[in-house]
């Protein structure tokens, strides 16, 4: 069985702990991916709100101009 000694588990102890560093690193920028991908769609339902409140207003308007798709039965 090979000697175990204390520079080699104080070596491969650093190579652990920058691994561990890479994966704290990672799971920050995951983080950041995570927040920026919330304001996104916080943006996005920002735009439905803002067109569904035009479309509306559009609906209003043709209801006042009496504009409408349907045919009109004139004789």
């Amino acid at each position: 069985m090979a000697d175990v000694s204390n520079e080699l588990i104080f070596e491969v102890l650093k190579q652990v702990q920058q691994r561990l560093d890479k994966v704290d690193e990672l799971k920050s920028e995951m983080n950041a991916m995570r927040g920026y991908l919330i304001s996104m769609q916080q943006d996005v339902q920002n735009v439905y709100g803002i067109l569904d409140r035009y479309d509306g207003r559009l609906e209003h308007i043709e209801r006042r101009l009496e504009l409408n798709d349907s045919p009109t039965m004139s004789a």
